[in-house]
């Protein structure tokens, strides 16, 4: 961030990666959308870079990133991330090679995934009352399941061997669990629901489950509970009003948290924070529904995913006040039936992008629209 003295407004430098598939589809809506937004509300600048950094990179070059990626994304104050995966990539090596190439070294341990319906959309959960369904679900983004340590030996014959081993450290589990219960005490509800599978898993789990309660302590207006992973998505489904934040390993919440997305309404409305709490490094923001290549091109991808990804990397700049005017706006769009196929509209990505840009100029003024693929 670095205002000048000329003009005393943080201006905040953003390093956009849209990657695969519909990334850079729903890239362009977010930073159009954003771009409208800052110049329209007029108390911060973004200056955006892009990064052509994807598959097709790789495919020609044998690299995602370039050797110096890290160190030039330090230099930014956060990254906006589109989607990675292509069909002729095996997805292992386009997921270690960009997007965990990047959260793991810039230490962004804490992933953060809000869910909750629409105002204008509809859970297809039964009888599902507003405010019913109001989820954070804090995902330990930093190891776990997703630790990359294991290995394959004796490749081709009958006894082929393959490990996957999970890693849970005493100082990761802690952390991700003061920074859930943290998160659980600054919500109104101020309850935590410690997600495990100690049952079955007697080492890593019972270690968790034990962090859990120690962390516990410092925390005693917390309300806390605890669940077992498998029936964890029963409750989601039949007890949504009985959640609100959700601390769960690498793998569990990257499973709950597509089914919390579902439960909201579709997984095209759903964003994620890779935080580094410590702000040593910046932090990446990104929608979670993947590159989607089945409708790639065809200008439908629901582009409100980013729109709120891009409204809580306002919050983690300091523009809490921004983000909020920004989310109720793409709300506001959503209530005028103003939607993509996978929330039972019409509209196609341009039209839903160029229609928050009109509600952006209706409410706040300023300066005139610019859209996006055409006029609507």
């Amino acid at each position: 961030m670095s205002p000048s003295l000329a003009d005393p407004r943080p201006r905040y430098r953003i390093a956009s990666i849209p990657a695969d598939g519909i990334g850079p589809e729903v890239i362009e809506a977010g930073v159009t959308v954003l771009k409208k937004f800052s110049e329209t509300f007029n108390t911060f600048d973004l200056e955006f870079t892009n990064f052509d950094w994807s598959s097709d990179t790789y495919k020609a070059t044998g690299k995602y990133m370039p050797d110096d990626a890290l160190t030039t994304l330090k230099t930014f104050d956060a990254i906006l991330f589109g989607a990675v995966g292509a069909p002729d990539v095996p997805d292992h090596i386009s997921l270690w090679q960009l997007r965990l190439a990047i959260c793991q070294p810039l230490q962004q341990y804490a992933n953060v995934r809000p869910t909750k319906v629409f105002r204008g959309t509809q859970s297809p959960l039964r009888n599902c009352k507003d405010g019913e369904l109001d989820w954070v679900i804090i995902r330990e983004n930093s190891e776990g399941e997703y630790a990359g340590h294991g290995g394959r030996s004796h490749r081709g014959e009958p006894w082929e061997t393959a490990t996957e081993v999970s890693i849970f450290t005493r100082h990761a589990v802690e952390r991700i669990m003061r920074f859930a219960f943290e998160t659980a005490k600054n919500r109104p509800k101020k309850h935590i629901t410690v997600v495990t599978k100690s049952n079955a898993q007697r080492n890593g789990m019972v270690m968790w489950d034990e962090i859990a309660s120690e962390v516990a302590k410092d925390f005693p207006d917390v309300l806390v509970d605890k669940m077992l992973v498998d029936a964890m998505t029963t409750r989601m489904v039949l007890k949504p009003e009985t959640l609100d934040t959700i601390v769960a390993t690498n793998l569990h919440a990257d499973i709950l948290s597509d089914l919390a997305a579902a439960l909201a309404g579709s997984i095209g409305i759903a964003p994620t924070s890779n935080l580094d709490p410590t702000r040593k490094n910046p932090s990446m923001f990104e929608p979670i529904h993947g590159s989607a290549f089945d409708i790639t091109g065809m200008g439908i991808a629901n582009p409100v995913a980013t729109f709120w990804t891009a409204c809580e990397m306002l919050i983690w700049l300091g523009e809490k006040e921004a983000a909020e005017q920004l989310l109720d706006i793409v709300e506001a769009v959503c209530e005028k039936g103003i939607m993509t196929k996978d929330l039972g509209g019409t509209a196609t990505t341009a039209e839903v992008t160029n229609a928050v840009c009109e509600e952006i100029q209706n409410r706040l003024g300023g300066a005139k629209t610019e859209h996006v693929g055409g006029s609507v």
